[in-house]
């Protein structure tokens, strides 16, 4: 009977075993639009969870295009195909995925400030709900530092984002009262989509000694538009990231948007298999920040960069 025993004992550990070994896992990806920042967010996240799981864990990645209403498809889709975790790039992602499910864990990267984006007073940290992941914010004040540095006989800032992005406004807020401690006007100059970037740039360097712009999902994708009146006009612009400032600026204070991805991964990695609360799990943020560089455009518009700023590659 003992050996019996044993043997049963044995043949429900090796089944406990193989139903560990083999759980898999689907994840819903929904990025809001296709520029470098959040491609680099999206492919550090698959990177990072698959080096934990392998062939475990498969990827349903969607493109929005840079339509919130889009998003909300795409989260639908994913709550309807009952996916274990979804993980929104961007702040529209992120709100649209919170408006499809309270039940299913996301995780949200690429987002600047979580208590603007779900509307959370008394901000700790944690969310409360189904919700975490990571935040792309670098240090404003810094930026603005980084703005005086290289700028500090600039008598007015341009401040140019869309205004249908709350981290974008919550940005510039925060940035303006940075600046003005600097002793800087700032004006702000806002778009509501691709359609009037270049027009509201143009107002932007008719106005401003010197353009700032924040991680702004919309004008990541209209770089070239915004290049293209911001170069002929001699009018510098200092990015909220890497992204912005290859395609169109002169410097940046940039996190690594695939560091942040790969992060987020690692959270989904501790939500899925170690069953960590994501409610009580805080919004995590890049642990470096890099002064980096356009070297093409600092040399066009005679700005003469520091020693201690390393340069945009390709």
């Amino acid at each position: 009977m003992k050996k019996l025993l044993a043997i049963l004992a044995a043949v429900a550990l090796c089944l406990g075993m193989t139903a560990v070994a083999e759980a898999t896992y689907i994840v819903g990806v929904c990025q809001l639009v296709q520029h470098p920042a959040l491609d680099a967010a999206t492919q550090g996240f698959q990177d990072a969870l698959t080096a934990k799981l392998g062939d475990a864990v498969t990827f349903d990645v969607q493109n929005a295009s840079g339509d919130s209403n889009t998003c909300s498809t795409i989260v639908n889709s994913f709550v309807s195909n009952n996916v274990n975790l979804i993980m929104a790039n961007a702040t529209p992602a992120l709100q649209a995925a919170v408006a499809a499910t309270g039940d299913i864990p996301i995780l949200g990267t690429s987002v600047t400030d979580y208590a603007t984006a779900l509307d959370i007073d008394d901000w700790t940290g944690a969310t409360g709900m189904n919700v975490s992941g990571t935040s792309d914010l670098a240090p404003l004040d810094q930026q603005a530092a980084m703005l005086h540095e290289l700028f500090p006989d600039a008598k007015t800032v341009g401040l140019l984002y869309c205004s249908a992005e709350p981290n974008s406004k919550y940005q510039v807020d925060v940035i303006t009262g940075y600046l003005t401690e600097l002793g800087y006007e700032t004006a702000e100059f806002t778009f509501a989509d691709s359609n009037d970037v270049a027009s509201v740039a143009q107002s932007a360097c008719d106005g401003c000694d010197v353009i700032y712009i924040p991680t702004d999902n919309t004008a990541a994708s209209c770089t070239e538009a915004i290049r293209n009146v911001v170069e002929p006009a001699a009018k510098p612009v200092i990015a909220g990231e890497e992204g912005i400032c290859k395609g169109c600026g002169v410097a940046t204070l940039s996190i690594s948007y695939y560091d942040l991805g790969c992060a987020t991964g690692e959270m989904a990695y501790e939500v899925l298999v170690n069953g960590a609360d994501v409610a009580t799990l805080d919004v995590a943020f890049a642990p470096n920040v890099t002064k980096e560089y356009n070297a093409e455009l600092a040399e066009l518009l005679g700005v003469s960069i520091p020693e201690d700023y390393v340069a945009i590659e390709g």
